[in-house]
């Protein structure tokens, strides 16, 4: 019975509607967000036109939407975060940190990956 619940069509739905609705929030909301999507875009481009292998535009690709995907996470950490409460908390500037530091390892990880595969 709990097999049949997972695969039930408007569960499926109004979960497809929840993500829907953080990334129309993020891309409203976020300015980081906006910028990272913008390289997502402008770089998956420019790896089909620098290569012809596949397993190389995948990893072209892939590095730039990890960022992304890193940067809504980030964003969700800051919304839990600022639901807590505006008050100064040591914990809460770790958390916020945290993801901060998230974003820049994944970006540097997109950075790394582009150097070795063009360079």
């Amino acid at each position: 019975m709990q097999l049949l619940n997972l695969l039930n069509p408007m569960l499926l739905v109004r979960a497809f509607r929840n993500s829907v609705n953080g990334l129309a929030y993020a891309a409203k909301s976020e300015r980081a967000f906006k910028q990272e999507v913008v390289l997502l875009i402008t770089g998956s481009i420019a790896a089909f036109l620098i290569t012809d292998i596949s397993v190389e535009r995948a990893l072209l690709v892939g590095s730039l939407a990890i960022v992304v995907i890193v940067e809504l996470i980030n964003s969700a950490i800051e919304a839990a975060i600022d639901r807590i409460g505006p008050e100064l908390h040591e914990l809460s500037k770790t958390a916020k940190d945290s993801g901060s530091a998230a974003v820049l390892v994944s970006l540097v990880l997109a950075t790394v990956i582009w150097l070795i595969i063009l360079v």
